[in-house]
């Protein structure tokens, strides 16, 4: 698979040859462009020199911020998410002796795979389904009963960061995301 989510060739290669980059996007995507988010991992390499969780994980906590908040940042509130970043990093580390694709590979069922993303810091149930959507619809990660861990992600569409294939995907998963927000806003009003 090639991902096109960065929107960068160049970060879209990171996330093609470092899963854990993949999962540094996913928790990145909260409040912030989900392509911006995606180039996170690319930025954090570029800087860093390795996406390595256990470095990562051990890292001086004040330089590893000033190193995600020099601009472009890895994401608008670059301290929390880099303080974030950390704690995804020890985790993987901790639980899964820093290979990240452990995560997946050795969950037992589509359940099993959610609890596990939940677990990670940063993925509440909406972004760890999304998360299991992802893998499955990108990375062909599959354990039986995917698709009711995943919910509506699963669905074939455009509601999600796991549905963008291209630019043309991107878009679509946007309008899709601002008609959700604009029935939203109308149901609060009524």
């Amino acid at each position: 698979m090639t991902f096109q989510i960065a929107g960068l060739p160049e970060a879209d290669a990171v996330l093609d040859d470092d899963e854990f980059a993949v999962v540094i996007g996913m928790m990145l995507d909260q409040q912030y462009g989900m392509e911006h988010a995606f180039r996170g991992g690319w930025k954090v390499r570029s800087r860093f020199g390795t996406l390595d969780p256990a470095a990562i994980a051990a890292a001086d906590s004040e330089e590893f911020v000033a190193l995600c908040s020099q601009p472009p940042a890895i994401h608008r509130f670059p301290g929390s998410m880099a303080q974030r970043l950390q704690q995804l990093a020890a985790v993987v580390v901790e639980k899964y002796d820093g290979d990240v694709a452990r995560l997946w590979t050795e969950a037992t069922s589509g359940r099993d795979l959610l609890k596990r993303v939940q677990e990670l810091p940063g993925f509440g149930k909406q972004k760890a389904q999304i998360f299991v959507a992802l893998l499955a619809k990108q990375l062909g990660v599959r354990p039986e009963g995917w698709e009711a861990a995943a919910g509506d992600y699963a669905l074939e569409g455009y509601r999600s960061v796991a549905d963008v294939v291209d630019a043309d995907s991107l878009a679509r998963v946007r309008e899709f995301k601002q008609r959700k927000k604009a029935a939203a806003k109308a149901a609060a009003e009524s």
